[in-house]
């Protein structure tokens, strides 16, 4: 029965990080909540699914005939039998899910950023720059070889020269600090475990803030870059983006929160920021702790079951 609580626990962890997730946006400086957050996310994805491959191998052994396939002498015996095999058929379908949303979101995720680089690979490149004549707003940092910065006449013509700086410093800062992998791996965890979703869109804010902190170093100007923020999103709000998803843009997110951010004098209280990444970082060290301890009872008992100890 311990075993099984074990694995439960990182099924139910993720849904106690979202709050503190949030508060460490505020707490704590941009990129290094962008870390901490990723990081957490990444380990309570995966242990998250390590419970659920836990739970399928365990009502699998316990069937005689997948038994006989593990090299098992007998079926596998739990202290928690009457669980086991709905646990291990709910796990299935959870995988199943998880496996197919993700699988139709990459290839939807791959399409488009297939279109995005062939528009881009059209059109004449000035530095890392790559204009488009288009009535939509729009601006966008395309990774890939080489990055790209893609930026529609529409969204030119809405901003002064000043703006137009800060905007390419924004993204250039996103192409730079590799923030798409970032996305890349929020979007995963998300599919992995529903209670993620929300961790996901403060790694996307954490992510536009650090771009809009490098953007206001770059051209040296707090204002000019919350200007230039809000007025390519108010400018791109009606129009319908053909970016992909996982391109990061001056004019996604929460754009008032981040306008607010810049306005506002940097000040980050050392010990709340402590506390903040203390407490994800703690969410996810339990996490890891218990899926390892269930995974090593799991092999034990399945030692026991082949008959190893007997040798």
């Amino acid at each position: 029965m311990t075993a099984t609580l074990l694995l439960l626990l990182p099924l139910l962890l993720p849904f106690a990080v979202p709050v503190p997730a949030r508060r460490a946006l505020d707490r704590l400086a941009p990129v290094t909540a962008l870390w901490v957050i990723t990081l957490c996310a990444v380990v309570l994805a995966g242990c998250s699914l390590a419970a659920l491959g836990a739970f399928v191998l365990t009502g699998l052994l316990r069937l005689p005939a997948f038994a006989a396939l593990g090299e098992l002498v007998h079926p596998l015996s739990t202290a928690s039998g009457p669980v086991v095999l709905p646990a291990a058929a709910v796990s299935v379908g959870a995988l199943a899910v998880c496996a197919g949303t993700l699988g139709r979101a990459a290839l939807k995720e791959f399409r488009a950023f297939r279109r995005a680089r062939t528009e881009a690979g059209r059109r004449p490149a000035a530095g890392d720059l790559c204009v488009i004549d288009s009535p939509r707003p729009d601006a966008y940092a395309l990774p890939g070889r080489p990055h790209r910065i893609v930026v529609t006449t529409a969204m030119l013509r809405s901003l002064d020269a000043a703006e137009r700086e800060a905007l390419f410093a924004h993204e250039r800062a996103h192409n730079r600090g590799g923030h798409h992998y970032f996305l890349a791996v929020a979007e995963i965890a998300a599919h992995c475990h529903p209670a993620l979703r929300p961790v996901r869109r403060a790694i996307r804010l954490a992510a536009e803030r650090a771009a809009d902190e490098a953007a206001a170093a770059a051209v040296g100007d707090r204002r000019l870059t919350a200007r230039a923020i809000a007025r390519a999103a108010l400018a791109g709000q009606e129009a319908r983006s053909a970016r992909p998803g996982l391109a990061p843009a001056a004019a996604s997110g929460p754009v008032p929160h981040r306008v607010r951010a810049l306005l506002a004098a940097p000040h980050v209280t050392r010990r709340a920021a402590t506390c903040a990444a203390a407490l994800l970082l703690a969410c996810a060290t339990v996490s890891f702790a218990s899926s390892v301890t269930g995974l090593i009872d799991f092999h034990h008992r399945v030692e026991i079951a082949q008959g190893e100890e007997s040798r």
